[in-house]
């Protein structure tokens, strides 16, 4: 078992064998994810599914066909100006 203290800031350091293990350099990101009860640290990759739950919906839930329509309202509106 490894372990890290975290500062009166909520600040960690990330262990070196941890972030060898997950290729994590200076500078990357990481995500938190709460699953059955544990929380499992994941690096941040470049992928729509590694972004999963790190922007907050403006309501909740949100629509999925209102969100699409809206998207692709503004992606015909900067289409048309380009």
């Amino acid at each position: 078992m490894i372990s890290s203290k975290v500062t009166s800031k909520g600040q960690m350091t990330i262990p070196k064998e941890i972030r060898d293990y997950l290729g994590l350099h200076s500078g990357d990101r990481v995500v938190f994810i709460r699953r059955n009860g544990e929380v499992v640290l994941q690096g941040l990759k470049g992928t729509l599914l590694h972004l999963r739950g790190s922007v907050k919906a403006r309501r909740q839930p949100e629509d999925f066909n209102d969100v699409r329509e809206r998207t692709k309202r503004q992606v015909a509106r900067k289409a048309a100006h380009e």
